[in-house]
């Protein structure tokens, strides 16, 4: 039994397949990122550029341009122009000339905003499975997201062992549609940028949940960290052994499919995938749904899913697109008895299926979709939106799609208790070095940016003394890389939460990113009131966006008037029995919400930390305990889940800090 995985990001990418030169009289081709309906960065020269048959002349012109601008594919067939932008506006088109033209539509001019990080950046506005429930009131979000001069680019999950040159990705106006599935974070804060300034904004969603610092930083700058070499050295290693090592994989995944049949009755042969399969027995789930809210209840493993439809007669001898939205985890689908399609690796649970099902297998009348689910564990099944799930024909033109949400017959096939393990193969992944500025990064540069936005570090939480240096070092990789020098970067201090076991790590982490405000041109945005103890991905990203925002328009456009940070510790004063201290950013005054001052401890000399008094006098907040008569520090915030009250008049929060600099736990011994 031969199985065919489909893959739609590898999480391997050969090398041999990186610089691939075009063969001669190759046509003139385009990364992803430059297409239709893209934001050009305003008012500066903007690279385009392509590959096309070595030595080809390629011509490149825009409408606002008198004068078209030509050059040459190297050696290697690629090539690149340069074209000054004007001020915002559009749309705009751009037509690129070779041995064949392309025409770029809808292209507008104004701000480009990278929006990089793990889970709370990739945390969408619409809810899109279980740990992600979506933002507050996230339907009038998705319901008032019509704004066509917002654009959105969100690049695919994509590991790669060398920098790559394209990613996979589509330019999208912002409507109701685009949104539900993008990036919170980035989409409140370009949303705020776009109401404040008026101009086209332009958001690059590259994000990846659960991912470290290290996967995103270059291998040039992350080889000067002395902790990597070991990492980096196992990336260098998988470089030369890549086809080897995505050929055993590939066959260890093909051989844990093909014995399913041993110990799942519906994968045999002519089972429950034929369209002839008598399943009137089976009972019936209506989709979509995950199938823990059923009375499958928190069975994991395979479960089969049929449906028959009727196929109209003028669709019979047409290629149909099947639609089934997201899957958790893996599928294999047919149609009719015929393989049309799978996710049969893990990884691809938040994947919308689309498969294509050829002329040949399409009749008219009763046809047969049968589904084979693997859930590893948590919640699966096909639990996207009714509307997700949807069969027409390829070439549609105004007719209407057959709606497949509604009652499905079920069964399951084998428990997961019952499979054997899930195969693997050692190779770097998406927490490896660099795999990830190589795969997500690298692809975008140079496209012209104004800056970037950044929600990541919880991965890093028990490496905190080590992000100190690691933070800033991405930031510098990023910045030499795009070569445009220190353009802005704006980062998320992660939120509280209640890590088991933690002991100072999450505050240590908050302290790594406070210190990083020392990199020319960076901001943080203090989430200190808007975390959720219970919950790593807290649902308000409003407020994020929002307080991101407040730093690009003070800091990048100019609007002196915001309070763009919340208090920052500057410095403190022993005064007999208690400590003061004072604080940068107090806009207009420091206040304590809802009341006293709260989380706030103080130390002597033994290091022994216990709550204290904090009072606010003036600019100043003074600190004192009964049981600490000669203290020496104070440290605010500092528990896991603490949601301490300190904030300025603007209703800007504190970050968590400590005036000692004893040594913390992730601190090397």
């Amino acid at each position: 039994m031969t199985i065919r995985l489909h893959f739609s990001a590898p999480l391997l990418l050969l090398p041999g397949l990186l610089f691939v030169a075009p063969p001669a009289g190759a046509d003139v081709e385009l990364p992803a990122v430059i297409a239709d309906h893209m934001v050009l960065q305003q008012e500066l020269d903007a690279p385009i550029w392509g590959s096309a048959a070595p030595g080809e002349a390629v011509r490149v012109r825009a409408d606002w341009l008198t004068e078209e601008v030509t050059t040459e594919a190297d050696a290697d067939g690629n090539w690149m122009v340069r074209l000054r932008t004007p001020e915002a506006g559009g749309p705009h088109s751009i037509t690129i000339t070779g041995g064949n033209t392309i025409t770029l539509e809808d292209v507008m001019i104004g701000e480009v905003w990278i929006c990089s990080g793990q889970s709370n950046m990739e945390f969408a506005v619409e809810s899109t499975g279980p740990g992600y429930p979506g933002v507050d009131n996230y339907l009038l979000d998705i319901g008032s997201a019509d704004f066509p001069d917002i654009r959105l680019f969100n690049v695919a999950n994509s590991v790669a062992l060398e920098p790559r040159t394209d990613c996979t990705g589509t330019w999208a106006r912002c409507s109701p549609d685009t949104v539900r599935g993008f990036s919170a974070v980035a989409y409140f804060f370009g949303r705020e940028i776009h109401f404040e300034t008026g101009v086209p904004i332009g958001l690059i969603g590259s994000n990846w949940g659960g991912t470290p610092a290290e996967a995103w930083t270059s291998a040039e700058f992350l080889g000067a960290m002395p902790d990597f070499a070991d990492g980096l050295a196992r990336v260098a290693e998988a470089r030369t052994e890549a086809a080897d090592i995505e050929e055993r994989q590939q066959t260890a995944l093909a051989a844990w499919w093909a014995g399913l049949a041993q110990k799942d009755a519906g994968s045999q042969p002519g089972q429950w995938m034929s369209a002839e399969f008598a399943d009137e027995a089976w009972d019936e789930m209506v989709l979509p749904v995950k199938w823990e809210d059923t009375e499958l209840g928190d069975f994991d493993g395979i479960v089969w899913f049929r449906k028959a439809v009727e196929i109209p007669a003028a669709w019979a001898g047409r290629d149909l697109v099947l639609e089934l939205g997201p899957i958790d985890d893996m599928d294999t689908t047919w149609f009719n008895g015929a393989r049309i399609g799978g996710f049969e690796e893990a990884g691809y649970w938040t994947t919308e299926r689309r498969y294509t099902i050829p002329a040949s297998a399409v009749k008219p009348g009763r046809n047969v979709i049968a589904v084979r689910a693997f859930d590893s564990g948590g919640a699966g099944g096909l639990w996207g939106d009714a509307q997700q799930l949807t069969l027409a024909p390829s070439d549609a033109d105004g007719e209407e799609a057959v709606p497949l949400a509604g009652p499905w017959r079920y069964r399951p096939g084998a428990a997961l208790s019952d499979l054997p393990p899930w195969p693997s193969v050692s190779r770097p992944d998406q927490n490896s070095p660099t795999t990830l500025f190589n795969g997500m990064i690298a692809p975008l540069i140079p496209f012209a940016i104004r800056g970037a936005i950044w929600y990541q570090g919880e991965s890093n939480r028990s490496r905190a003394h080590q992000y100190r240096t690691l933070f800033p070092t991405m930031i510098h990789s990023w910045r030499a890389a795009w070569g445009q020098g220190d353009f802005p970067f704006y980062f998320v201090q992660i939120a509280p939460f209640g890590y088991g076991g933690d002991e100072g790590q999450a505050a240590e982490l908050r302290e790594a990113q406070l210190m990083t405000l020392a990199v020319k041109n960076t901001g943080m945005a203090v989430t200190m009131d808007i975390g959720n103890a219970d919950d790593i991905h807290p649902t308000n990203k409003h407020d994020v966006g929002k307080r991101l925002a407040l730093w690009a328009l003070a800091k990048t456009y100019g609007r002196e008037d915001l309070v763009y940070s919340g208090p920052i510790y500057r410095s403190h004063a022993v005064e007999g029995a208690a400590i003061r201290m004072s604080f940068a950013h107090v806009g207009g005054g420091l206040v304590a919400e809802g009341g006293e001052l709260t989380h706030f401890t103080i130390a002597g000399s033994d290091q022994v930390f216990v709550p204290a008094r904090a009072v606010i006098d003036g600019d100043t907040i003074v600190v004192a305990s009964d049981t600490v008569p000669h203290p020496i520090a104070v440290r605010y915030g500092w528990g896991p889940a603490d949601a301490p009250n300190l904030f300025n008049a603007a209703g800007l929060p504190a970050s968590s800090f400590r005036t000692d600099a004893w040594p913390g736990l992730t601190q090397p011994r």
